[in-house]
């Protein structure tokens, strides 16, 4: 009989910035149980864990292997179906229970993930270690894949948490389209939104799994947002990546916020004071002078939520977002309808509802030109191993010039770099070119800035052109 770290060793499934990801097919029974085991054994007195899954074909059968090996240990189970992952965090933190999520978030649907929820919250990095490092004996389990009766509670939870802390017609008069998608949440948004007063129109609701990226969102869903504007007269769109946790919110025109834009926005209108968030975020975030402390973190929510306590304890609201558009909410936040809970996971709806509540009296497009004028872009090259990003990074730190020229830019220099995740360097124009492979699959991620948004994206993509072209 194998132990729980031999199997997890001898596999392909590794934890990434957002849990443990890998391809569906190395997603064994056996694997399942070795990592659900291993988890479950940092909570010895614990006999209770909640499980929901986001619309991806193999999340069902991924499922009921966890299920499985979590009664093999004496666990009963609750089971939530398919909702937004911050609906399970809230509901499992509430109950002060473990779960797991099954979520590949937003990459493609020949991949899947377990993301991993302590009683109070996101499993930290050195909980994966311990996780990775535990030796618990798996034993040879029927992996029937049949699921327990689903439950509603979370669903319903999630539904009352996004009403309470704004008034009943806060979105009066407003004409929200909902790009359902293959969205984990789809089935709940259109009764937040129209709980609120808004008349919802749903749009593209698929069958198939649609592996949408917040920070990378392709020209096909730009148009097509366009479209929708114009044809349903639209003051805004809603949606968010396949588990619900990373938001997408248009303005009125159409056009998509950045993540990091909506975020700064959304943490403004809920006073927050305390802020962490990645290096890759917009650097108007401390240029707009809206909070107290901003602390700049590594990629990747665990990161985040690490900073959380000591702004916590210099600052009464405090919380955090990343790139993606992901908000985390660290701390309480009083409202007119009494008080919305911290929830340091990512969440979708709250900030976009933030937002829409702060342009009531004017417009999105208006609240986004307030902002200091820094403008973002970002891409990735995908099917890109970590070697040749490994190569690139390693060019670009050190030889600098060989990296522009190989760009097509020899005229700058690198005025200083950053290397608190990937490499972030700035340039003598003044624009910001930060490389770093992904953390959930082979990719290579670029984010830039400039003074310019038609520059951001034409740094960005230059330079994942050049890259793809070159020989290593």
């Amino acid at each position: 009989m194998a132990n729980s770290a031999e199997i997890i060793k001898r596999g392909n499934i590794a934890f990434g910035t957002s849990g443990a990801r890998g391809l569906v097919e190395d997603f064994t029974p056996q694997i399942c149980a070795a990592f659900t085991l291993a988890f479950l054994s940092l909570y010895k007195n614990e006999k209770r864990l909640a499980i929901a899954i986001d619309n991806r074909p193999s999340s069902p059968q991924i499922a009921s292997h966890c299920i499985n090996a979590a009664k093999s240990l004496g666990f009963s189970i609750d089971y939530y179906g398919v909702v937004p992952t911050p609906a399970l965090a809230a509901k499992s933190m509430g109950d002060n229970i473990p779960s797991i999520m099954v979520t590949g978030s937003h990459i493609p649907f020949d991949r899947n993930g377990l993301k991993f929820y302590r009683p109070d919250g996101e499993i930290t990095k050195e909980d994966e270690r311990s996780i990775l490092a535990a030796k618990i004996q798996v034993p040879d389990l029927d992996f029937n894949g049949v699921l327990p009766k689903q439950s509603l509670e979370a669903a319903a939870l999630y539904i009352q948490r996004n009403i309470t802390p704004f008034q009943p017609g806060l979105l009066t008069g407003k004409r929200i389209g909902i790009y359902e998608h293959s969205s984990a949440g789809r089935d709940l948004y259109s009764e937040i939104f129209t709980h609120l007063g808004a008349e919802v129109i749903s749009l593209g609701r698929s069958d198939t799994f649609v592996p949408i990226d917040t920070e990378a969102v392709g020209l096909t869903d730009i148009q097509q947002a366009q479209n929708w504007q114009q044809e349903h007269n639209l003051d805004a769109i809603f949606s968010t990546d396949g588990d619900g946790d990373r938001p997408l919110l248009s303005d009125e025109t159409g056009t998509y916020l950045r993540g990091d834009i909506l975020c700064l926005l959304a943490a403004k209108y809920l006073n927050i004071e305390g802020l962490a968030v990645p290096v890759s975020c917009n650097s108007c975030i401390e240029e707009s002078k809206y909070f107290r402390a901003v602390e700049r973190t590594k990629i990747g929510s665990p990161f985040v939520i690490e900073a959380f306590g000591k702004l916590i304890a210099q600052n009464q609201n405090t919380a955090g977002f990343e790139a993606n558009g992901g908000f985390l909410l660290a701390s309480d936040i009083a409202f007119k309808g009494g008080t919305l809970k911290a929830l340091p996971t990512r969440d979708a709806v709250l900030p976009a509802l933030a937002v829409l509540a702060a342009a009531s009296q004017s417009s999105i497009s208006a609240l986004v030109k307030s902002l200091p004028k820094t403008f973002t872009a970002s891409d990735r090259l995908q099917h890109f191993s970590k070697d040749k990003s490994n190569a690139i990074l390693n060019l670009a730190e050190h030889d600098s010039e060989a990296f522009l020229q190989m760009i097509g830019m020899p005229m700058l220099k690198v005025l200083s770099t950053d290397k608190t995740d990937g490499l972030r360097m700035t340039l003598s124009s003044g624009a910001i070119i930060h490389l770093r492979p992904s953390g959930n699959a082979p990719e290579l991620r670029c984010y830039v800035e400039s003074h310019s948004q038609s520059k951001a994206d034409d740094l960005v993509k230059i330079t994942l052109d050049k890259i793809s072209n070159a020989s290593f």
